[in-house]
């Protein structure tokens, strides 16, 4: 995509009758910046910065010592699904730190994808549990780092703790086809959550 987009790109379809708000959430530097980028159709809006000496201490590199910048409060971007259908994505920070952000960027959202690394599965729990407390129904996409290990489903779910309702899926956060199945799994949840009888 060009640096200039055209004015069909930034505007939603007149057609669109229904927008959904979606959580894209997970630990620190597990992709979640990647990935709405990767699904937005327009140029995701982004609130990166560089990371500094102050930051080591609390900002833990294990794992990502390439890591240069973090998000400091949301990455947003949106995915038109039909005529009549946007999805608006709110990546929410992933340190500790910045939780507070959370009801304010949970607050009307339907649902939430939770990426994950199989290199720090243990630093997933504070993320959905944080979801939980909420009350806010998510899906799980293990996001496939080169050089991460890569585990069966059942340990994966043992691992995680996961109801056997929560989809658990994986996804390359930099592939725009990857991400949007992981969505997919995600929406397909929700849609079979609100059909259930209540």
């Amino acid at each position: 995509m060009g640096s200039v987009l055209a004015s069909d790109q930034l505007y939603v379809r007149e057609t669109v009758r229904q927008s959904v708000k979606i959580l894209i959430v997970g630990h620190f530097a597990v992709g979640k910046t990647t990935l709405v980028g990767a699904l937005s159709e327009i140029r995701p809006l982004r609130t990166e910065e560089r990371m500094t000496q102050a930051g080591e201490a609390v900002d833990h590199l294990a794992g990502v010592p390439a890591k240069t910048t973090t998000t400091v409060a949301m990455d947003f971007g949106r995915l038109t699904l039909s005529d009549d259908l946007v999805l608006y994505l709110f990546g929410a920070p992933g340190q500790q730190r910045f939780t507070h952000l959370w009801n304010d960027l949970a607050r009307g959202a339907l649902g939430a994808l939770v990426l994950a690394d199989t290199r720090r599965l243990e630093e997933s729990f504070g993320v959905m549990t944080l979801l939980e407390e909420r009350g806010l129904p998510y899906a799980v996409a293990i996001n496939q780092f080169d050089d991460a290990p890569v585990f069966p489903e059942e340990e994966l779910r043992e691992a995680l703790d996961l109801l056997p309702t929560t989809p658990l899926v994986t996804c390359d956060a930099r592939d725009p086809a990857s991400s949007a199945s992981a969505l997919i799994a995600l929406v397909e949840y929700l849609i079979s959550k609100h059909q259930e009888p209540a």
